[in-house]
């Protein structure tokens, strides 16, 4: 993880309103420097393809999305990764566990954005490191042979990552944007759109509708240059539901009632529960009560519940950031930690092989 492409200087400039700027390598450039070889090429597809495969109910396994709110330390996030690789291949059978990879955070005012904006946590907002580091971070994980995850919130960073990932979510705050849904129409894995804030599904299945179609629109192509871009639809999306204001939204008659909305919409009932944020209260220790209801109800015979993500790191809680941090400790949401997380997905697994 030592490769770096360089950006070039600040620019000059004369107003004292001029924002100052500082042209980022092309995501070609990257790319380049930091190349997927063609073993993980394939196997990134792969993993795309066996998404794809339980969100059509050709594979029945539970997808599980799993790893920290949010990555500060390269060092803990591949020790966790580690782990989560020697657990996915002793549940293979009956769970898809997918690497939770976050490197961008969205920020309802200020705060720490994300690994690829400041990866140093002291506000210096080295972006050029930052995508270097997330990019050579998510190489590291595909070498363990995960599947890997992200939430794409800045739609110009996505082609720094693109190559690498096998399932992207589109947050609540995001879902809405038009720019997110023409963004997700053109992606090559399948996309998950949260539902709203307020614990409404129509924002998100409005997305999904229209990420499902071609679109055309204003971007820039992989060497930085702005660009037309034409997208084919994006035919691999789903619904994740996180709760909102009023409170979770997983229990089976919250889930009974989105069924049929999506029916009525003529939209596939394909439905992953986040088990964090408000359908667990903001209580990471919740998490496996919202996971064990979800898993019953998909025991019960519920199909559409095609998975969960969990928020998860080495150790439980979280931190603010600040001069001293625990190691394997999130700085972000709270988090579930590794041994209760493991605890909860091998149970899982008995279960679903006794069924």
């Amino acid at each position: 993880m030592n490769s770096r492409v360089s950006a070039l200087p600040l620019s000059t400039h004369t107003s004292a309103n001029e924002a100052l700027t500082q042209r980022l390598p092309s995501s070609l450039q990257l790319k380049q420097q930091l190349p997927l070889s063609l073993a993980l090429s394939q196997q990134v597809a792969a993993h795309r393809q066996a998404i794809r495969a339980i969100l059509e109910g050709e594979d029945s396994r539970l997808l599980v999305v799993v790893g920290p709110c949010s990555i500060h330390d390269p060092q803990s996030a591949l020790e966790y990764a580690g782990k989560l690789a020697r657990l996915a291949h002793e549940v293979s059978d009956k769970m898809l566990l997918v690497m939770r990879a976050y490197v961008e955070k969205p920020r309802t005012t200020v705060g720490w954005k994300g690994l690829a904006y400041d990866p140093h946590l002291d506000g210096s907002d080295d972006m050029v490191g930052g995508l270097n580091l997330s990019r050579d971070l998510m190489r590291e994980m595909l070498r363990l042979g995960l599947p890997v995850a992200t939430e794409l919130l800045q739609p110009m960073a996505t082609s720094y990552f693109d190559d690498l990932l096998s399932w992207v979510a589109i947050g609540a705050r995001t879902t809405e944007s038009q720019i997110h849904r023409e963004m997700a129409s053109g992606l090559g894995m399948p996309v998950g759109f949260k539902n709203g804030t307020d614990g409404g599904v129509g924002v998100a299945t409005d997305a999904m509708r229209s990420a499902a179609h071609p679109h055309r629109h204003f971007g820039v192509d992989s060497q930085g240059h702005p660009a037309i871009i034409q997208t084919q639809g994006n035919p691999d999306t789903h619904l994740v539901l996180r709760g909102g204001h009023r409170g979770p939204n997983y229990d089976q008659h919250h889930v009974a009632r989105i069924e049929d909305d999506l029916q009525r919409l003529n939209i596939a009932s394909r439905i992953m529960v986040d088990c964090s944020h408000a359908n667990s209260g903001k209580d990471p220790l919740r998490q496996p009560a919202v996971f064990n209801d979800v898993l019953e109800q998909r025991l019960n015979g519920n199909r559409a519940l095609i998975g969960m993500m969990l928020e998860s790191h080495l150790f439980e809680g979280c931190q603010a950031l600040g001069p001293t941090l625990r190691y394997g400790v999130s700085v972000t949401d709270g988090c579930l930690g590794w041994e209760a997380t493991e605890q909860l997905l091998r149970q899982a697994s008995r279960k679903l092989r006794n069924t």
